[in-house]
């Protein structure tokens, strides 16, 4: 398996790869990841893109991850913003990189796939901030939590909905560049 970045172009001619990767990581059902391939498209050019790609020998994606700037006007940053409190904004927002997509097919995860893709993606970063959302679950048996905890996120809003999502979602951030210490 070898990790290379991503142009937006590289993500675009592997779109149906990419929802295929997404589909199975999140376990979405087949009209969800319809809609998610015009939100995909859209973000490719959004200020700040960056994405990483997890290849096999035989080219299959096997995990991809990508993120750009925040900004006032997208979807996540205004359902973010609007929860947190004029303090959190300030200290999160001002220059923010935001994951916005970071999966494994099922079958590859437990390798250090998404730990060596969060590194490469944030190493790329612009921005002093990252923030992500994930499901909330347990962060003793939730790979995810696990891997974003050893990365030094913290907790910066919890048990939020997003509209059209019944599942409660965390947001998690930490300061960039990857070498300074979480706050």
């Amino acid at each position: 398996m070898r990790l290379v970045p991503w142009r937006p172009d590289d993500l675009s001619r592997r779109l149906d790869d990419v929802v295929a990767v997404y589909g199975e990581a999140m376990g979405y059902r087949a009209e969800l990841l319809e809609a998610r391939r015009g939100y995909i498209a859209t973000h490719l050019r959004r200020p700040g893109f960056r994405a990483v790609a997890t290849l096999g020998t035989d080219g299959r994606l096997a995990g991809f991850g990508y993120g750009y700037l925040s900004a006032p006007g997208q979807w996540w940053h205004d359902q973010v913003f609007g929860a947190l409190t004029d303090e959190q904004r300030k200290l999160w927002f001002p220059d923010c990189f935001e994951v916005v997509e970071l999966h494994v097919r099922p079958a590859a995860q437990g390798h250090g796939l998404g730990a060596r893709q969060l590194s490469g993606l944030l190493g790329m970063a612009d921005g002093a901030t990252t923030l992500l959302s994930t499901p909330e679950a347990d962060e003793r048996t939730s790979r995810a939590w696990r891997l974003y905890r050893r990365f030094g996120f913290v907790d910066v809003l919890r048990d939020f909905y997003f509209p059209g999502d019944d599942r409660a979602f965390a947001v998690l951030g930490r300061e960039l560049p990857l070498d300074r210490p979480a706050r």
